[in-house]
């Protein structure tokens, strides 16, 4: 007799379901932990939550060009 297969949305068997599955996952947590190393490096630039005197680095600039202006 011949074996009954059920046909899926993708046309994937199994075994390639979980290979795609494994292949988007690992994709996905790479994209995640670049994502992060990437928040993490402009965090260190630049905070998005300014100390009380604001952002240091904009004193500076504005330092320097009153001085190269004036």
């Amino acid at each position: 007799m011949m074996e009954n297969k059920r046909s899926t949305i993708t046309g994937l068997n199994e075994e390639e379901a979980k290979e795609f599955h494994s292949f988007f996952v690992s994709s996905t947590v790479g994209y995640i932990v670049i994502a992060i190393v990437a928040h993490f490096l402009v965090w260190q630039w630049r905070p998005w939550f300014p100390s009380a005197k604001g952002y240091a680095l904009l004193d500076g600039v504005t330092t320097s060009l009153t001085s190269i202006i004036g």
